[in-house]
């Protein structure tokens, strides 16, 4: 299984996030965002940790030291019920490697110690099958497809996967 760490995102990040800012990596969710927007997120993920509702992290390659994309979780409201969602984006020249999955692994031990929700959900396109492929491999399970917001104001088709964070599943 390939190696990766996770680091929690510090303010040293900033020039990852704007590599991952590009028409390649952000083609399913939305294309990528205005520099002002970049610096916003990139506030955001640095506070996040603070509070208490999850946290993003670099992926990072330990043979190498390299940071090579971005990871997280964060509470939302799904279908009247308080659940982590997770995300992920990896750079294009690291991407087909597994990278992501063993990431989101690494993720959903993180949520399952925090013993806060029952379940993690991710939201990919359906259009976007290595994310479908991440979900699975990680072993969420495929609830089916929805309607989902994301960026905020504009609705995509995406496939629901649920991961039971208990182990009950």
């Amino acid at each position: 299984m390939t190696e990766v760490l996770i680091a929690p995102w510090d303010s040293g990040d900033l020039d990852l996030l704007r590599r991952l800012n590009t028409p390649e990596v952000r083609r399913h969710t939305g294309g990528p965002e205005s520099g002002e927007q970049v610096l916003v997120r990139h506030e955001r993920y640095v506070r996040f940790a603070d509070t208490d509702q999850g946290c993003m992290f670099t992926v990072v390659l330990p043979t190498e030291d390299l940071k090579v994309g971005s990871v997280g979780y964060w509470e939302r409201l799904w279908h009247d019920e308080t659940v982590y969602e997770m995300g992920w984006a990896i750079l294009p020249e690291h991407q087909g490697r597994g990278l992501a999955t063993a990431a989101v692994r690494a993720v959903v031990e993180v949520a399952r110690d925090r013993r806060r929700h029952r379940y993690a959900h991710a939201y990919p396109s359906v259009g976007n099958p290595a994310s479908n492929a991440v979900c699975r491999k990680a072993g969420f399970t495929l609830l089916g497809e929805t309607e989902f917001e994301y960026p905020p104001g504009r609705m995509m088709r995406s496939h629901d996967w649920r991961l039971d964070l208990t182990g009950a599943d």
